[in-house]
């Protein structure tokens, strides 16, 4: 299905050269006056030139344009690095009638390379001119690097009478553990929204999902996940209430998707896999179980061979460090099939089953610790010889 348009939101692409001739890796992104925004970025401490620029001007006044280039990460390249950030607002702010403050930067692609501003600076009029409400499936072509496949989603509700669109791409593919791989997700909205609400909802939604995913365990300098409201459905969302919990929901729903969309395109994914970790003392401890098993290569390789190895996730779980862990307490489920029970194999257990699932492009590790009542959730793959290829082929 096709992404909802949304109303106050224009998109432009364009194929500026910046490492490959004849692809798409500049868009631009109009959002109309007036329009808020939220955002969250990278904790890497080496973070991009356009996440710094980004966030400085976030702080300063609402966006008004975003622009995006593929093939350069302008990471890693010091104080030149952010001058060329600055120039490329500059540019498009003349280009555009506003203010270099009101746009906001993002880049992708390789670390440590200066960035070709001239050929951004070219490529600007054209994205420019290809600005259209539509434009959508275009720019989640033009933000893609080792992606596969583009992903969009949308949701639409009726709020107060009216109805409002959530709309968002992304792009990633490697690079992928996000704190907020190389991340970059650009949502909107026609709702006018308070910006606090704004930003609590994109916070509680990025924590569900581009946060509850890896690929391969790696944070990259660039991750950065914006949500703008134009406001132009006329549907206000001012306080707490009912309808900024359902507006909510529909922003947490558009983040899942497009999370899951990213690992199931992991690069060189051949598996699907739910970690679903119950019975701990706190989320936190969940969580670290939950990135345990699935950072282990050992699990990762087992999976790519649908090899039913269920003593590497045995192995992974013990290895996580908790505290008073009694191993007796513990269950592990392959979806349906209990794996490990009490410390041990499962009396029920057996190869062929175990082989079932393992031969499953979806699969679910559930654990259970015994500890207490949290729990949580992450999303994640396999690891296979063409993961091992694209990033060693990566830069040629």
């Amino acid at each position: 299905m096709e992404p909802s348009v949304v109303a106050g939101i224009r998109l432009g692409t364009t194929q500026a050269g910046i490492k490959y001739p004849d692809r798409r890796d500049l868009v631009v992104i109009e959002a109309a006056p007036g329009t808020r925004a939220a955002a969250v970025f990278t904790r890497n401490a080496f973070c991009a030139a356009p996440v710094t620029v980004s966030r400085l001007h976030l702080a300063a006044t609402a966006p008004r344009y975003l622009v995006i280039n593929t093939g350069n990460a302008n990471a890693g390249t010091g104080r030149q690095g952010l001058l060329d950030a600055e120039a490329t607002c500059r540019a498009l702010a003349e280009r555009a009638g506003c203010q270099a403050e009101e746009i906001l930067p993002f880049s992708t692609g390789v670390i440590g390379e200066p960035l070709p501003v001239f050929r951004i600076l070219v490529g600007l009029s054209a994205a420019l001119a290809a600005l259209r409400p539509d434009g959508w499936v275009e720019a989640a072509h033009g933000i893609m690097t080792t992606d596969t496949r583009p992903k969009w989603a949308s949701r639409r509700l009726s709020l107060g009478g009216r109805e409002v669109t959530v709309t968002g791409i992304a792009k990633g593919a490697g690079m992928i553990r996000p704190d907020m791989a190389t991340l970059l997700v650009f949502l909107a909205t026609d709702a006018a929204v308070d910006e606090t609400l704004l930003r609590q909802a994109l916070v509680a939604a990025v924590a569900d999902s581009f946060n509850s995913i890896t690929v391969d365990g790696d944070t990259s300098t660039n991750d950065s996940c914006v949500l703008l409201a134009t406001g132009r459905s006329g549907v206000v969302v001012s306080e707490a209430g009912e309808e900024y919990v359902r507006f909510a929901a529909a922003v947490r729903e558009v983040c899942i998707d497009l999370a899951q969309a990213i690992v199931r395109d992991g690069e060189g994914a051949t598996k699907f896999i739910t970690l679903q970790i119950e019975g701990g003392r706190d989320e936190a401890e969940c969580r670290q179980v939950a990135y345990t098993i699935a950072h282990s290569p050992l699990v990762k390789t087992a999976f790519f061979a649908s090899d039913p190895n269920w003593g590497r996730i045995l192995a992974a779980v013990g290895r996580t460090g908790l505290a008073d862990f009694d191993l007796e307490q513990v269950r592990i489920h392959l979806d349906e099939v209990c794996i490990v029970n009490a410390g041990g194999r499962a009396d029920d257990y057996t190869e062929e089953r175990g082989q079932a699932v393992m031969s499953r492009s979806d699969i679910t590790i559930r654990v259970e610790l015994g500890r207490g009542a949290a729990s949580a959730r992450i999303w994640t793959t396999d690891l296979s010889f063409d993961y091992v290829r694209i990033n060693a082929e990566y830069r040629t």
